[in-house]
């Protein structure tokens, strides 16, 4: 009975109008006396319910597989899903209507028609998908629609599995890093690892087979034998990636939001990074971390995927997470809007010795765009954001911050401060005149005491 019922709430519309009409001919058959005007409405109910009976009954035996061609996208790629339908039993399948459950923001709804599949058949199905913004999605389950050859009856029989596709942030190209004395400096750019006051300490004494070019001669007249630079430095092999998620920090909304663009920043930076041959680690502003490795730094793309805006109120528990752990040779710290205390924190976040890179988000410029759930701010609104953000990126450069400023619609590879270095070009040098004052300094420059 119970399955008599499921077969009854699939008719379609012609199905539930045969009913009807068959319903009020044999009303009116009664009415009139008419016996054959009751035969044809009694028939009319009758197909359907023996439609429905039918589809409840069938007994197909599929079994269905799905493949991903890769569990992880790139936001803006595009990915290939392969679907295998098996007729394990021995009955030849009616016309199936096939359909892959796919989140929207994947593609459009996937459905496929397929032909009679004999005992023991198989089909092979693909379709794309395009990941067109971050995020953790379900592909799945399969459903599949069985009819009745009139078109009465539809019910549908759906698989259990489903599968993980992880949308990362699309990754920018930026400069490879290298290590330099004790810390990790852009590729191109050079300093002396004297003048960090690394070299008295991270030195060891002459063995047969070292190169020569490593001897460390200042060391070499102190000590009266030849010293020699350590190889590896314990600290040089990290590097940390620091990400403000608080929402008060960011302007805009959707794909194009100034949030989108810095967790697209950390994912480039966490890739350079471990391209460079360099462990990745990601800290955020509640004081969470994810640790990656040069060889998988898949882990910390995941949690980059799914990363929200939070409703956190200070930078505190980033600060007291940094200085947990190994030193880092370099520290990129992707800030958005900040205030004089929030900037006073970050500027002591950076270990000594080590490269601090500020990449600060212009987030007034993204203000008032099309996606802007928030609008346009005021005038004296922008005044306040401009002050601040120019305040902030005083403070950093004094504490010896390498600083950038990234605008809406600026790539992270124009910011970034070895290509405006390799290209000769000081980046931002006319924006930062603009905010000529006591707290102006020029951006996306290397200070002189950067590393002390």
């Amino acid at each position: 009975m119970r399955g008599l019922r499921t077969a009854l709430s699939g008719l379609t519309t012609r199905g539930r109008c045969f009913i009807a009409a068959g319903a009020a001919s044999t009303g009116c058959g009664l009415l009139l006396g008419e016996l054959d005007l009751v035969r044809i409405g009694v028939l009319l109910m009758i197909l359907p319910v023996v439609a429905a009976t039918m589809v409840a009954r069938t007994r197909y035996r599929l079994a269905c597989s799905r493949f991903l061609d890769s569990p992880r996208l790139a936001a803006g790629g595009s990915a290939t899903v392969t679907l295998r339908l098996n007729n394990v039993g021995r009955l030849k399948t009616s016309v199936l209507l096939v359909e892959d459950e796919v989140p929207p923001r994947l593609g459009a709804r996937t459905r496929f028609v397929l032909d009679r599949i004999e005992a023991g058949g198989r089909r092979d199905l693909s379709y794309p998908l395009r990941g067109s913004l971050r995020g953790r999605y379900q592909v799945g389950p399969l459903t599949v629609r069985l009819s009745d050859p009139f078109g009465l009856c539809e019910l549908n029989r759906s698989f259990r599995d489903r599968d993980e596709l992880i949308v990362s942030p699309a990754i920018e190209p930026i400069p490879r890093l290298r290590r330099m004395g004790a810390a990790l400096m852009p590729d191109g750019h050079s300093r002396s690892a004297a003048a960090s006051g690394d070299d008295d300490t991270a030195t060891r004494a002459y063995r047969h087979g070292d190169d020569l070019r490593r001897v460390h001669w200042r060391s070499t007249a102190r000590a009266g034998e030849l010293m020699v630079r350590r190889e590896e430095a314990p600290r040089s092999s990290r590097a940390t990636i620091l990400l403000d998620t608080r929402a008060s920090a960011w302007s805009g909304g959707g794909p194009t939001s100034s949030f989108e663009w810095a967790v697209g920043a950390a994912a480039s930076v966490a890739s350079a990074v471990a391209r460079s041959g360099f462990a990745p680690r990601l800290v955020l502003d509640t004081g969470k971390e994810k640790v990656g490795s040069a060889a998988a730094f898949g882990p910390l793309l995941d949690e980059l995927a799914v990363i929200m805006p939070t409703d956190g109120a200070t930078l505190a528990p980033a600060l007291a997470r940094l200085r947990t752990g190994a030193p880092a040779g370099l520290t990129v710290a992707v800030l958005g809007r900040m205030g004089p205390a929030d900037a006073a924190l970050i500027a002591r976040a950076r270990p000594a010795a080590s490269t601090g890179i500020a990449l600060l988000v212009d987030t007034q410029s993204w203000a008032g765009v099309a996606d802007d759930p928030l609008g346009r701010p005021s005038a004296a609104e922008l005044t306040d954001q401009a002050a601040a953000q120019a305040t902030a990126r005083a403070t950093l450069w004094r504490a010896g911050w390498l600083v950038a400023e990234a605008r809406y619609g600026d790539s992270l590879a124009t910011v970034w401060p070895a290509s405006a270095r390799r290209s000769g070009t000081p980046g931002r040098t006319a924006r930062g005149r603009a905010h000529a004052g006591a707290g102006a300094v020029p951006q996306a420059g290397w200070p002189a005491d950067a590393g002390r």
